[in-house]
């Protein structure tokens, strides 16, 4: 015979809606990230705005001027925090035992979301959803039993140990993105007014 009581619910209850809470909680993280890691376009500052040159030659160089301190001083921290996301994805989800490998795996992920931008913003947003919630459906059939806390901590130690290939991977992708940014620039100043 089925007994309910409510101690009996709240004790059945709170490891799904602890669990609805954590699939609700990552897939809103994801949908934020996605949309901002795929955009072309990613900064709408406007520094241009403080630009009140009169001379339109004063007026362009100040404009490029502008437009360069967005890239170069804000792009290194969106970069970051994108890597730090897509890092503790794979932390937390994948069952890699391999810090070097999720590095370069979410390096790599942000490189090929940035490139994808320029092309098709649709196949990089495409790409930045895929892999976060393809990761997030091999976890939930075949690893929620085996996630670790030690072994994520673990694993989030051992970064400092590759602090010098994390530098390298951060340069390379500002110099990536910042050759996208110029060649994106020359071609849109280059292609007719009207397209």
């Amino acid at each position: 015979m089925v007994q309910l009581s409510p101690g009996g619910a709240f004790e059945i209850l709170q490891p799904l809606v602890l669990f609805i809470a954590g699939l609700a909680f990552y897939a809103i993280i994801v949908y934020n990230l996605y949309k901002l890691v795929a955009t072309r376009d990613i900064f709408k500052l406007n520094l241009r705005k403080y630009n009140t040159a009169e001379n339109p030659s004063i007026n362009k160089f100040f404009a490029i001027l502008l437009y360069t301190v967005e890239y170069i001083l804000f792009f290194p921290l969106f970069l970051m925090l994108w890597f730090i996301i897509f890092s503790a994805i794979f932390i937390a989800l994948s069952n890699m035992n391999d810090i070097g490998s999720i590095l370069i795996i979410s390096m790599s992920m942000i490189s090929a979301i940035r490139i994808a931008s320029y092309y098709k913003q649709d196949l990089a947003r495409d790409i930045a959803k895929l892999i976060p919630f393809a990761l997030l459906a091999v976890f939930l059939i075949d690893g929620a039993s085996a996630f670790s806390w030690e072994q994520s901590w673990y694993l989030i130690i051992s970064i400092s140990s590759m602090l010098d290939t994390l530098i390298y991977y951060f340069i390379f992708v500002f110099i990536l993105e910042l050759t996208l940014r110029v060649i994106y620039s020359i071609s849109k100043a280059l292609s007719p007014r009207d397209e």
